[in-house]
Order: structure tokens, then sequence, then C-alpha cells
């Protein structure tokens, strides 16, 4: 069952249930550092720098990063000056000294194939398999099959049907006259904004396979003729011209800064002058302290991905980069928030 009526609203608020598929490994992140560094116990004698606990346990930057940002949104560490110490609650509860020790607790988890997966994400910096599941490919190389992407484009369908037509209507897109949906996925994004915005003219970018689910979806939704769908890659040089804004939805969250930095210089290559970039996603608070889902869900796609949630000011640095100016930030809906830049 798809949305059909891109203006609905639930009636009631999935954002517990979309936070609880979100978070799925962050518990297992935790327990990681537990039991095979004794982090906090370390922690508590070494206050250190991301890069000083990356070189004494031999972890990779990306993941350290994003264990990090989680500690603190759990209250358990701070940072002053780039120096990372204990709060109380981690002193008190996760140190082998304290009497409250929490560890041999956490230590029960420690056979858990997960946490193996998760230690070798933290070391590598790698992603695992989709899932975690031994001898399973990674998803940017899984979403070449088909049956993987049907199954994984309608799971983003679903989760499209709440937060697309919150987008929709938070962001007035009157000013502008067209939108390209850069690796839209079912183009339920594009789909929902035509929907609220009917004068825009819309067009979803996807590589194959997915360019063929997109449009079976949009043609499910009565959106044929309405938004186009165009076969391509964003990681080309010369993506579509003519746009006056360029959404990711949820895309740059899959990718290193490296690669963002290249996606997002295609953007402004090709952007029509006066347009604008649109990242709509979970965005990490400026001095990445939370908010907690955020953080959660940042493991996830750490564990999965070659990325993370970028936080606001990772995504203004690569903005302005990439040559956009007037970077603002904006909450749409539930914990999702846009990130928007302009060329001149």
């Amino acid at each position: 069952m798809i949305l059909k009526n891109l203006k609905a609203t639930p009636r009631t608020n999935p954002d517990r249930l979309i936070g609880l598929r979100d978070s799925i490994y962050a518990a297992d992140l935790l327990t990681t550092a537990i039991v095979h560094f004794n982090f906090f116990s370390w922690l508590a004698e070494n206050p250190s720098t991301a890069m000083g606990i990356c070189s004494t346990f031999g972890l990779s930057p990306r993941p350290v990063d994003v264990m990090l940002t989680l500690f603190k949104s759990y209250g358990l560490i701070t940072g002053e000056n780039d120096i990372f110490h204990l709060t109380d609650t981690a002193k008190e509860h996760l140190t082998s000294s304290s009497e409250f020790s929490l560890v041999p607790y956490f230590g029960n988890l420690a056979d858990r194939p997960i946490i193996e997966k998760m230690l070798g994400v933290l070391k590598t910096g790698h992603p695992a398999s989709w899932g975690g599941q031994a001898g399973k490919k990674d998803w940017a190389t899984a979403m070449e099959d088909q049956a993987f992407a049907d199954a994984f484009t309608a799971g983003m369908d679903s989760r499209g049907a709440y937060f697309a037509p919150g987008l929709a209507r938070t962001f007035d897109f009157s000013p502008y006259h067209s939108l390209l949906d850069v690796a839209g996925g079912s183009g339920i994004y594009a789909a929902a904004i035509k929907e609220q915005w009917p004068a825009l003219r819309a067009a979803v970018l996807e590589k194959p396979p997915v360019d063929v689910i997109a449009r079976q979806a949009l043609d499910n939704r009565g959106m044929t003729g309405r938004v186009e769908v165009v076969a391509g890659d964003m990681f080309e040089k010369d993506i579509p011209t003519g746009y006056d804004i360029h959404l990711y939805s949820h895309a740059i969250h899959d990718w290193t800064e490296e690669q963002n930095a290249v996606i997002l210089a295609n953007s402004f290559r090709n952007l029509n002058p006066g347009g604008i970039v649109m990242i709509h996603d979970a965005h990490i608070d400026e001095d990445k302290s939370g908010p907690r889902t955020v953080a959660e869900y940042s493991v996830l796609l750490m564990f999965v991905s070659y990325g993370k949630c970028y936080s606001v000011k990772e995504m203004r640095d690569l903005l302005e980069e990439a040559g956009f100016v007037n970077v603002r930030y904006q909450h749409t809906v539930g914990n999702r928030s846009i990130v928007t830049g302009e060329k001149k």
C-alpha cells in the first residue's frame, strides 16, 4: 500500500516507531566500546581528542566521530576545547573501578555477532553489509540488484509518506519554477512537492534499476506526466541542467565528505543561477551534542553506508566550499530538517 493523497497527514505520530528502527545499532556501538576497549575506564584516566582516541585504539575517524556524538547525546561525555571527558554518570556506571559499574553487565553481550561487525567498522571505516550479515554486499553495491532495490526503495517510500508532505508544507517553493529530486528513490518527495505546489516543474534523477521503480511508483500515484524521471548518476559531472532547485533527500548522508564535495560541485555547476540546493535529512546540532535520535540514526548510517548524519556546521562548510552562499537551516517535521544554499 502506498500513499496516494500526498497532502495527507497521519492521525497519529510515528516518530517513536521511526526512532526505534533508526536507533537499532546504537546500543551495539555502546556495547562494543565497553567490551572491546573498556573505553570509559580509559577516558577517565586519559581525557583525549578524537584523533587521540583513533590513535590509541586503532580506529577510523568517521565512526569515532559518530561514536563520540552518540555518547555526548547520551550524557556520557563532554567535549571542551576538543578534549573529551567523562560525565559523572559515566564515571559512576561505566568505569571498572566504580562500585556501581555496569561494565560486567554489558560484558554479557560481548559474544553477539553484530558486536564483531561493529568493531570491524570502527577499525576500518568501511561499512558492513546491509543488516550486518556475513557474505552480503554493502548497501551501495546491493542497490544494483533488482530485488534489493525494490525492497529498499519501498521501505524509503513508506518513510517518505510521513516526511515528504511535511517538507512540501514547511518550505515556500513559490519563488522557484523547477525542481530536480536527485537520487530521489521512488519520487515521493518530488511528487509531494508537485502536489502542494502544482506550478513547479518536477523531475527525479535516479540510477538504474531505481529509475524504473520510480516510474512505476509515480504511475501508481497518478503522477505520470506530472513528474518526469531521468536516468542518471549524481556523481557524473554533467547532471541535468535547467532546474532552480536541486533536492537531496536522505542522499548526502550515505557518502563521505569527499564524495559529497563532488556531488555538491556537480550541483553548483549545473543549477540555474539564483537557484538553491536543498539538503533534506536528519541533521546533528552544530556542537555535535545531539539530538539523541539523530545521533542514534547516525550509527545506522555509519554501519551500513560510507556516511553519517552530518551536523549543520559540516553541511554549511560543504556547501560554502562548493560555492553556495546564504546557507540556512529550517526544521520540517519529526527530527528532519533542511539546509539550503544559494547559487548567486
